[in-house]
């Protein structure tokens, strides 16, 4: 647990203004102990100290800690898309190496969401009501799709390669950005012995390297001009 500081009292919201004021308040306390501690471990208790509620208050407003971050995951999947979309739509044509460094460059901006993609998968989405989960997966597919359009349109990508595009680069963000944090004796372990150098690496140039050999791999090139 992050913290042992006493709980104010708690006053349950009464309307539904206040109970999404409440919901907000809990998803930022989670995300700055998420981005400070890393998601894996962050507890419900932590949570809840942090906006001052007992953590059985807390449960009315989600399910799990897992609900709380899969609801994370999914407000950074909309925000890395709007941010990505916006960076493609201003090109009119593009190469695969502007493409991926594009990519991978609003991906590595957004350390706490790769980690989120990483946790998704392995444990936010097992923990959680199926109505939690098709929630979360329809909101990824929207994304998905809007970022497709946009690498079809500058790479003459078929629907299936923009997906497994997209699939690769948030797959390896979430991978590698876990290999970049290691706790902190790992660390020290690494940087005291030259033989494990290798072991820390930097999410967006290993990336960028590996997004741009994919695309170019796949023989893209942009549609001609309109």
């Amino acid at each position: 647990m992050m913290s042992s500081m006493s709980e104010p009292a708690f006053q349950r919201a009464r309307s539904a203004a206040a109970k999404q004021a409440r919901e907000q308040a809990i998803l930022e306390a989670a995300h700055a102990l998420g981005r400070r501690h890393g998601v894996r471990d962050v507890t419900l208790t932590d949570i809840a100290a942090a906006v001052g509620m007992h953590k059985s208050a807390l449960l009315r407003y989600f399910e799990t800690r897992e609900q709380i971050f899969l609801a994370l995951t999914a407000d950074g999947w909309r925000q890395w898309s709007a941010d990505l979309c916006g960076d493609l739509a201003g090109r009119a044509r593009a190469t695969p190496a502007e493409v991926a460094e594009a990519v991978t460059g609003t991906l590595a901006a957004r350390p706490m969401f790769c980690d989120l993609l990483a946790q998704a998968p392995l444990n936010l989405e097992r923990n959680v009501s199926i109505e939690s989960v098709r929630s979360f997966k329809l909101v990824t597919l929207g994304e998905v799709e809007r970022i497709g359009r946009e690498l079809r349109r500058l790479l003459g990508l078929t629907e299936s390669q923009a997906f497994d595009t997209i699939a690769t680069a948030t797959s390896m963000a979430g991978a590698l950005w876990q290999m970049a944090t290691p706790g902190p004796r790992v660390r020290e372990l690494y940087l005291s012995d030259p033989r494990l150098g290798h072991a820390l690496v930097e999410v967006e140039p290993r990336l960028t390297r590996v997004l741009t050999a994919y695309l170019t791999g796949l023989g893209t090139e942009a549609p001609p001009a309109g």
